[in-house]
């Protein structure tokens, strides 16, 4: 019999995804203090992929203690740019900082997901995407700030890769699904395998 399956994600790009996948779930967004578990993993050291997959979890394990029964989805995204992890930007002066140490250099993008069920963490994954930015103008970057800033302001490191945010890149290495937020793929499989999607 499948479980019921929640997105503790308010994520419009995810339910999307999930929805495009014809996987039947529902949404419960989880209330977590992000910056405090963020600020207090980077000052012990915590690598970006556990910060990631900890932000994840926390989102899961919220939910998932009201919904027991369920299938409880947390994802989380980290930004990681010459080991300093890059959060959503506060204005569009903000933005413009992240994309000019962005522009012409190399960062990765880690997703991560997290399913939990009575309270425990049954899978995780955490995708990796390797990203190139393009040496893009002064110009280009400020017209792109002021068209964009109301979806932009969304995401970190300023961008999104299925809008015009696409054009400020020469090469992505990596899964897709990865760079929106969700592992989809990973977890697509993962719930055939369970028999709670039809396989």
């Amino acid at each position: 019999m499948p479980r019921p399956i929640i997105l503790a994600s308010g994520s419009e790009i995810r339910q999307q995804l999930l929805r495009n996948a014809g996987v039947p779930f529902s949404v419960s967004v989880a209330r977590i203090d992000e910056d405090s578990i963020r600020k207090a993993m980077l000052a012990d050291g915590a690598p970006p992929r556990d910060i990631a997959d900890a932000l994840a979890e926390g989102k899961a394990e919220k939910i998932s203690r009201k919904n027991p029964e369920a299938l409880v989805i947390g994802c989380d995204q980290v930004l990681e740019h010459r080991g300093t992890i890059l959060s959503k930007p506060e204005n569009p002066e903000d933005a413009r900082a992240q994309l000019k140490r962005l522009r012409g250099d190399r960062h990765s993008l880690l997703s991560a997901a997290v399913i939990y069920h009575e309270g425990q963490p049954i899978w995780r994954h955490i995708g990796q995407v390797r990203l190139q930015m393009r040496d893009f103008s002064d110009a280009y970057l400020d017209g792109y700030i002021a068209r964009n800033w109301d979806s932009i302001r969304h995401a970190v490191g300023g961008y999104k890769l299925e809008e015009e945010g696409v054009r400020l890149f020469a090469r992505i290495d990596g899964d897709y699904f990865n760079v929106l937020g969700l592992p989809l793929v990973e977890i697509l499989s993962y719930l055939s395998t369970t028999g709670d999607i039809e396989a």
